[in-house]
């Protein structure tokens, strides 16, 4: 019989849950009135899930919304040992944030954890956050018609020495697009040879065979026919015009649409919470450097709520990130950090507190 699935409700219920904390704008000391309560923690795995079905290793347990996230003990450590800042943010969470935590989590330092490594994971997560923001500042500055382009508009005709639109010279000729055979060209690549049978009983191919076509049809074309026109397709530009068109309205049908319609309000067009989350993943890692803490709760709660709000110019808070960005690199070339977590401690740990936990459930 298989293994009832992990769900959250098994964990509360079984108690396999070993630290439960708030967590997001609410432990950031960031949280609004219309602010969410996220939480996240950790969990280990029954005796029975680890060692008879360890090829399927359950890495976290979420609720559908993924506010609500719990990653298995062995995971937990594993990032940490990447310095991974949601799980550093976890490691520090302040005491009243703290919702439960099993004793045997003492057993995890966080100074084996805080390294140098941290500039590179909180920065890198910062700039996914730039990145983010940039994508929809893109996609609000450029919105994209619900009505997708035919691979025809990517299309022109090559004619009395001049080009144009396959469109526009279609609409001139009266050409139909069924009545047209393509002939592919040699060492001409996206090049063919045109041929017209407005009678239809030469059995062209057309040159698409229906609206959503990624790929021009070719036709058997009769020996000694004379063509009346060459065509380039740009196969590049319509392909990237299909992958945009699709991210956008995935992005679309998928958005946090109040947010969106918070960044439509304050007419700055990029997304205001990102770019907050830059600001304060730069300020923690200049912390470490400096301070060698996970700082998680902020101290700078208005200054960093006026970005959320949209108070600041896009282009000043890239040059913001930018400005900490190189106080970081020096702060952390001048700090006595370690290089990296002390596996060897995290790893003995794990293995203490695996044995503990299981000796207690034979």
């Amino acid at each position: 019989m298989p293994a009832a699935p992990l769900t959250i409700e098994r964990l509360r219920a079984e108690g396999m849950i070993l630290l439960e904390c708030v967590s997001g704008s609410r432990a950031y000391g960031l949280a609004t009135a219309d602010s969410d309560t996220d939480i996240k923690g950790v969990f280990y795995l029954p005796k029975s899930y680890y060692f008879a079905r360890h090829s399927d290793y359950i890495a976290q347990v979420s609720n559908r919304s993924n506010d609500i996230v719990y990653y298995e003990l062995g995971r937990y450590v594993e990032l940490l040992l990447q310095n991974n800042p949601n799980m550093m943010e976890l490691l520090a969470t302040p005491a009243e944030h703290i919702l439960y935590q099993h004793p045997l989590m003492a057993h995890f330092s966080a100074d084996w954890f805080i390294s140098k490594l941290c500039q590179k994971t909180f920065t890198g997560f910062a700039s996914s956050q730039i990145k983010k923001a940039r994508g929809l500042n893109k996609k609000i500055v450029n919105p994209m018609s619900r009505k997708k382009k035919s691979i025809l508009e990517f299309c022109s005709v090559f004619i009395d020495g001049r080009s144009m639109p396959l469109n526009e010279w279609s609409q001139k000729t009266a050409t139909d697009q069924r009545s047209i055979g393509l002939a592919a060209m040699a060492k001409a690549t996206h090049m063919y040879a045109m041929y017209i049978d407005k009678t239809e009983t030469l059995g062209f191919s057309g040159l698409y065979q229906h609206a959503d076509a990624t790929q021009l049809r070719l036709s058997a074309i009769p020996k000694g026919m004379t063509p009346i026109a060459y065509l380039s397709f740009n196969e590049q530009g319509y392909s990237k015009y299909c992958r945009d068109y699709k991210e956008y309205w995935e992005w679309v049908a998928n958005r946090n649409e109040t947010r969106y319609q918070s960044t439509i309000a304050h007419a700055k067009e990029y997304d205001a919470k990102n770019m907050m989350h830059t600001i304060r993943l730069l300020e923690m890692a200049y912390d470490i450097a400096t301070t060698g803490k996970v700082i998680v709760e902020r101290p700078n709660r208005d200054a960093l709520l006026s970005i959320k709000a949209g108070q600041s110019e896009y282009n000043e808070l890239l040059e913001q990130a930018d400005h900490l960005s190189i106080q970081i690199a020096t702060a952390f070339e001048r700090s006595h950090l370690p290089d990296a977590p002390n596996e060897q401690a995290a790893l003995s740990a794990l293995v203490t507190v695996r044995d503990r936990l299981y000796a207690s459930t034979d």
